[in-house]
């Protein structure tokens, strides 16, 4: 199975630590044995404050976006530090490389892309350029819910929902570079057109992704329309 696992910043980088990358690392080298991988990774509480410091420059929100980029990309070389020879050792730029490189059959690790498209959006956009079978985001909450987990007590997690269902629900938030808190309008639209198989789900359990691979019961499941 060609899977797609996208893993927030503020996952990896939680403490500023090893201990994450190389439990993540662990995992993907297991699942890289029966699975083709690739990995997409968020730039998390590092970005978003380079973000503030080049917008109290007077930069627009292209370059905000531009500089997140390049934090993602060192986060992805950290990765890449933590899977040694199981990965291709070089971060793609682009989606054509990420496919090139695959054929080396290691695990592919890449970061943001270009302005404007969140690390979600580049993990929808990959998953359906290599033609993925699953995609995984793994995010800091559940997955979905019918309104914000952290203010109301009465909010629930969404167990299946469609692309279309979700669009409604997420609509409307803001784009601003850095700002990308569950997951945005252009991925939802990706994961729509391409009726991708995708499973949003907590990565501060990296367990999860393996439960998400497996099929099993957890977090947000998006299904056919």
């Amino acid at each position: 199975m060609r899977i797609v696992a996208a893993i927030g910043g503020s996952i990896l980088l939680q403490d500023y630590n090893a201990e994450r990358f190389k439990e993540y690392a662990k995992l993907l080298k297991e699942q890289s044995e029966e699975h083709e991988i690739f990995v997409v990774v968020g730039g998390g509480k590092p970005a978003r404050e380079y973000i503030g410091v080049v917008r109290d420059l007077g930069a627009g929100e292209a370059k905000c976006d531009d500089i997140g980029i390049e934090v993602t990309r060192v986060n992805a070389k950290l990765l890449l530090l933590a899977l040694g020879d199981a990965a291709y050792q070089r971060v793609p730029h682009n989606f054509q490389e990420a496919l090139e490189f695959s054929a080396s059959g290691k695990i592919i690790v890449m970061g943001g892309t270009e302005p404007a498209h969140s690390t979600d959006a580049v993990s929808a956009i990959l998953a359906e350029y290599v033609q993925a079978d699953l995609l995984v985001n793994l995010t800091a909450v559940d997955g979905l819910y019918t309104k914000d987990p952290k203010k109301y007590d009465d909010a629930e997690l969404i167990e299946e929902i469609t692309a279309s269902d979700m669009m409604g629900i997420i609509s409307g938030n803001d784009v601003k570079a850095g700002t990308y808190e569950f997951i945005d309008t252009t991925a939802i639209q990706m994961i729509k057109r391409s009726n991708l198989e995708t499973v949003i789900a907590n990565g501060n359990e990296p367990q999860n992704l393996i439960r998400a691979i497996k099929g099993e019961k957890i977090g947000t499941r998006v299904i056919s329309e």
